[in-house]
């Protein structure tokens, strides 16, 4: 009796359908929730800019305070960022910033820049980047002033962002990924180090 093969299981159509439609109803949500007030956000105007119903939205998220919830994590995100050793973990962090800006358009970061000065959601944003990637960050990185040192790597990785996604820097974009990480990636990785590198 001869083995019977089976092939890999790979994700359905409608699978990557699902997933796509809920990451630009994520990106919709962002962009408007940057630009206006939570409460004047309609899922009208959400599902508009993702190019979905409103009933869409409900079906994947249930209802306006889950997926703004949801906007307004850092988790998924930071899960991404910090997956790597420690002693790789700068040239991962600007490698991920730059691959999900250029491949994605979307930067796991950035939308702390975007975070209302005043206000509930201003507040609920700046609480989770704290808790979510630099109290994460802190908790992994040994020797003095980590938290400082978190910090100082993140806000480095932050400039990238916006001089890459927003003011669309010609000669950044204009580089290869590899040879950005190449150059920037030992300024965020001596921020991570316990000790400071030669100079």
């Amino acid at each position: 009796m001869s083995a019977v093969s089976t092939p890999p299981v790979t994700p359905t159509p409608a699978r990557r359908d699902a997933e796509s439609t809920k990451a630009a109803i994520l990106k919709a949500a962002r962009y408007l929730l940057a630009r206006h007030a939570h409460g004047d956000i309609t899922l009208k105007a959400v599902a508009d800019r993702a190019g979905v119903s409103p009933p869409l939205i409900l079906k994947y998220f249930g209802n306006k305070d889950t997926l703004f919830a949801r906007v307004m994590s850092f988790e998924t995100d930071a899960d991404a960022l910090l997956a790597a050793p420690l002693e790789d973990l700068g040239p991962h962090m600007v490698r991920h910033v730059l691959v999900s800006q250029s491949e994605q358009g979307a930067d796991p970061l950035l939308r702390i820049v975007f975070a209302p000065l005043h206000g509930e959601q201003g507040d609920i944003l700046r609480a989770n980047f704290r808790t979510q990637v630099t109290d994460r960050l802190t908790a992994r990185l040994t020797g003095p002033e980590a938290g400082l040192r978190a910090e100082l790597a993140v806000a480095t990785l932050l400039g990238l962002g916006v001089m890459y996604g927003i003011a669309r820097g010609t000669e950044l974009r204009a580089h290869a990924v590899e040879a950005l990480v190449d150059r920037y990636a030992p300024t965020v990785q001596a921020y991570l180090n316990p000790e400071p590198g030669p100079h």
